[in-house]
């Protein structure tokens, strides 16, 4: 049986992943990077360091006689399937894979790392995977869109965005507001386990800024560190973090979903693991008056890895057969 490696070098995690044919996860290596205590990210230049160190450690991860049975590669080469979209981070998978594909004659694709949280997000999603279109939510440290997605030949997707993020993204918010907290980076899981402290909805309401094709974060930002400042109990103000996220969401797929005629929304990206603003998309979008169908990405699969590299690596190889 052939293998199928992916390759992603993000903002904040190296991965590395191995399927076979049936999308069965072989292997799933990955090293989160490391930030200071007190900083709220990394320059591109120090992230792009530490992958290079990261990818050889990583390889030698892979349980012995796996990598012999690679028949095709795919890397992360950029961080959206669009003209101009770049980032220097994905230079260090990018550059590990093409040496690996010459020397060893491996077939290699270029992708884009939002392709990859999309395949990722439909493994184990069986009822849409089927699906030829769909809207899907991306919502990270590094991006937060709201697309409609189509499939395309051999594979591939056709992405649309429908709204974007203009300033802030999603996961920006959390890691700023969780560093003033004194929360280490990235702050997610550490801002939730403060927000399922509350016993009840006791919280300040963050007005949510959502308009025609765009939304914003930094004007919750700035109410969240106000409400600090002020005195308010940081597991009160995480909730409204969480709180103000998912309402944007909300208003953005009811947008979407009135555009496109569309009911299955697919959502993905390392805020979206999160189950406050799971819980509150299901709650009002599932609604009967309302009729949307929601689908999830695994929680291990929400966060930056390569399995959904790996899986169109494995899609495009045996179509090409």
């Amino acid at each position: 049986m052939n293998l199928y490696l992916g390759i992603d070098t993000s903002a904040y995690t190296t991965s590395l992943a191995i399927v076979d044919e049936d999308y069965n996860i072989i292997s799933d290596q990955r090293k989160i990077l490391e930030v200071r205590p007190g900083e709220k990210g990394l320059q591109q230049s120090e992230a792009l360091f530490q992958h290079l160190k990261n990818l050889p450690f990583l390889f030698t991860q892979i349980p012995a006689g796996v990598a012999e049975k690679v028949a095709v590669m795919a890397v992360s080469a950029f961080p959206r399937n669009v003209e101009g979209s770049y980032m220097p981070v994905f230079m260090a998978g990018l550059s590990q894979a093409q040496a690996l594909g010459f020397y060893t004659s491996t077939p290699l694709y270029l992708l884009s790392h939002q392709e990859g949280h999309i395949m990722a997000g439909l493994k184990g999603n069986e009822g849409l995977m089927a699906k030829d279109e769909f809207i899907a939510c991306h919502f990270s440290g590094g991006t937060s869109e709201v697309l409609l997605v189509r499939r395309g030949q051999n594979g591939f997707f056709n992405i649309e965005i429908t709204m974007v993020g203009s300033d802030l993204h999603a996961g920006q918010l959390v890691d700023r507001v969780g560093v003033a907290m004194g929360l280490p980076f990235p702050a997610g899981k550490h801002m939730e386990e403060l927000a399922l402290t509350l016993k009840q909805d006791d919280f300040p309401v963050i007005p949510s800024a959502v308009k025609e094709n765009s939304f914003s974060f930094s004007g919750p930002e700035t109410s969240a560190l106000k409400l600090l400042k002020e005195g308010e109990p940081a597991a009160a103000v995480a909730s409204s973090v969480f709180r103000v996220i998912a309402n944007t969401l909300e208003k953005c797929l009811l947008k979407a979903a009135q555009k496109s005629k569309l009911k299955e929304v697919l959502l993905v990206g390392g805020v979206m693991a999160n189950t406050l603003i799971r819980q509150r998309l299901l709650d009002r979008l599932e609604h009967p008056a309302v009729g949307l169908k929601l689908y999830f990405a695994e929680p291990h699969l929400s966060t930056d890895n390569a399995v959904g590299i790996a899986m169109l690596a494995a899609c495009l190889g045996q179509s090409e057969e």
